[in-house]
């Protein structure tokens, strides 16, 4: 039975590299007790030798972003209030979102090349925001406190979608990504 009203959602965005595969993107939305209300997830993607070249730093943003991310963002039919990551390319993405996007701080993460915000707490993590959208913190803040959600660990998620991209991993083969003309 629906009623027309919105469950608050997050959704949890991520990628896996798989040496023989490539790189696979999951996309998980749970509700704010952590049920999950959507999974997608993309084929594999394995950039050729020229293109890792001919992207260089740039290959793994535009992977993650706008390959994988914006993909991924776009086939979910639940629209949650935000949006974590643990992978500090996939910040990328947020270019082809209007909900805003998090990096959740992880053990040894590098960030220091990063264009980041300042950390701010988010339940019991760190997380940070895109420097070029200063204005997702105060959104997110709003929106979390609104939702009620700080029991929901932010890490927690991303071990079911690497579990679930593991499993797919199984059935599938890679694809090259298309080259930007």
């Amino acid at each position: 039975m629906t009623t027309g009203k919105s469950v608050p959602a997050i959704g949890f965005l991520t990628v896996t590299e798989h040496a023989e595969h490539g790189l696979f993107g999951g996309y998980l939305i749970l509700n704010v007790s952590g049920r999950p209300l959507e999974f997608h997830c993309t084929a594999p993607l394995k950039p050729s030798r020229a293109q890792e070249i001919l992207y260089g730093p740039t290959l793994r943003p535009f992977l993650f972003g706008e390959q994988i991310g914006q993909t991924l963002l776009a086939k979910a039919k639940v629209k949650p209030l935000l949006v974590c990551t643990d992978a500090t390319a996939m910040l990328a993405a947020r270019e082809f979102s209007d909900v805003p996007l998090l990096l959740v701080q992880t053990d040894g993460m590098e960030l220091k090349t990063a264009n980041l915000s300042e950390p701010f707490a988010l339940g019991c993590r760190k997380v940070f925001t895109s420097a070029s959208y200063d204005e997702d913190q105060r959104n997110v803040l709003d929106k979390w406190s609104t939702a009620h959600a700080d029991s929901l660990d932010l890490l927690e998620p991303f071990t079911r979608i690497r579990e679930a991209l593991e499993e797919a991993q199984k059935t599938v083969r890679p694809t090259t990504v298309p080259t930007a003309a």
